[in-house]
């Protein structure tokens, strides 16, 4: 049988690092584009992306790559505003759009939106991200409804604290002290072990 392929956005790094590395033991090709290859800030870099791939036959896809840039309201500029929405959203439904057709045509396919906590909890600074993550949430409900009929699922996970080099460029050792302690376990969520099943520890 031919091996099913993933396609991994945000795969360098971080919780993507570890979904790569989850559907890799799980014996999936995965396919992790890094930002010289595939701009998710830019349209028009996901457009000649998927133009050189027509003949992909994707069976998972997970959009993974996040846009997290602290700015409060009142500062924050236009283009930083519409670089988030493009790399957390509009790409997201880009990609969607471009591999459940063949998803749809082999009438199986997997579709996980990476989405967070912000989406529905709020904290100062994160208006452009956390707008854009409700948004991937609005936009998994809707697919899930659409696709589903073709053999589709679609499925958010929304994580909460977890211990990846963007929670530390965001936040101070003091911070992330203070994010520790809501949490229930009064730690981050961090990646361990060998089992695809048990990536992160929460």
């Amino acid at each position: 049988m031919k091996k099913k392929i993933a396609f991994i956005t945000g795969g360098s790094r971080g919780i993507g690092a570890a979904i790569c590395q989850a559907y890799e033991a799980a014996g999936f090709s995965v396919v992790a584009p890094k930002r010289s290859e595939l701009d998710l800030s830019s349209p028009e870099s996901v457009g000649r992306y998927l133009a050189t791939r027509k003949d992909w036959d994707i069976d998972v896809l997970v959009n993974n790559a996040g846009e997290n840039k602290i700015n409060s309201i009142e500062s924050i500029s236009l283009e930083d505003w519409q670089r988030t929405q493009t790399t957390n959203l509009t790409s997201a439904v880009l990609l969607i759009q471009a591999f459940s057709r063949h998803m749809a045509a082999n009438r199986w396919g997997r579709i996980v939106n990476i989405s967070s906590v912000y989406s529905a909890q709020a904290r100062a600074g994160r208006v452009a991200y956390s707008a854009s993550k409700a948004g991937l949430d609005a936009v998994t409900r809707t697919a899930a409804i659409e696709l589903g009929a073709s053999g589709i699922l679609v499925t958010s996970v929304c994580p909460g604290f977890v211990d990846t080099e963007l929670t530390a460029k965001n936040n101070s050792p003091e911070k992330i002290k203070e994010l520790c302690a809501l949490t229930a376990l009064n730690r981050l969520a961090t990646h361990h072990g060998t089992n695809p099943y048990r990536r992160w520890r929460v």
